[in-house]
């Protein structure tokens, strides 16, 4: 993938995350999205655990999950029936492909919960940065849908799991643009003892 450290370096300065709404096709095909999983698997994972899993939101599921958040927010907001709808059936159909990325914990293992949470995230990092070698763009939502009780039952989560997030990939309908990042002094420190 990486012919030389510089394209590495490169590939670590250029990724940045798009705005789903923003997405248009193509997204990645069934092998490109295969190998995007793939090699966001290879993350780390003390205990060898996996304790993820990733959901695929077919294009053709896309009105059914739409349903569901239509649901769940009546269900969670009372006075909510009625009312405009339409940024949850944006949600659930912006973006050419739509991945739903799960923490799930093993219980009673001797690796701590937060560590096998960390990993999770690393998994969503590495789709993150596994999209963009394949020349997409990604974007990792959370908010409401992946804390709402009916959502998180719908894709089977157990006690202890949670939705880590919605992952969202397309080609950009604009181009991106850079976001302020934090200064590295403000962030890095040495250790005073």
């Amino acid at each position: 993938m990486f012919n030389d450290t510089s394209s590495l370096r490169s590939h670590l300065a250029t990724r940045r995350s798009g705005k789903a709404r923003d997405m248009v096709a193509p997204g990645p095909d069934a092998a490109q999205l295969k190998d995007i999983i793939g090699l966001a698997l290879r993350t780390p994972d003390h205990g060898k655990l996996a304790p993820w899993r990733i959901v695929m939101i077919a294009d053709g599921q896309r009105e059914t999950f739409a349903s569901l958040l239509k649901r769940a927010w009546v269900a969670e907001n009372p006075g909510a029936a009625g009312m405009d709808l339409s940024a949850l059936d944006q949600f659930a159909h912006q973006a050419p492909t739509l991945l739903v990325l799960i923490s799930t914990p093993v219980p009673g293992a001797k690796i701590p919960v937060w560590e096998q949470q960390m990993s999770a995230g690393a998994v969503g990092m590495n789709l993150l940065h596994a999209a963009h070698a394949h020349g997409f763009v990604g974007s990792w939502l959370t908010g409401w849908a992946a804390y709402s009780p009916e959502v998180v039952a719908a894709f089977g989560v157990g006690e202890g799991d949670r939705i880590a997030g919605y992952f969202f990939f397309g080609t950009p309908g604009e181009p991106l643009k850079e976001r302020p990042r934090p200064e590295y002094d403000d962030v890095v420190s040495g250790w005073d003892i």
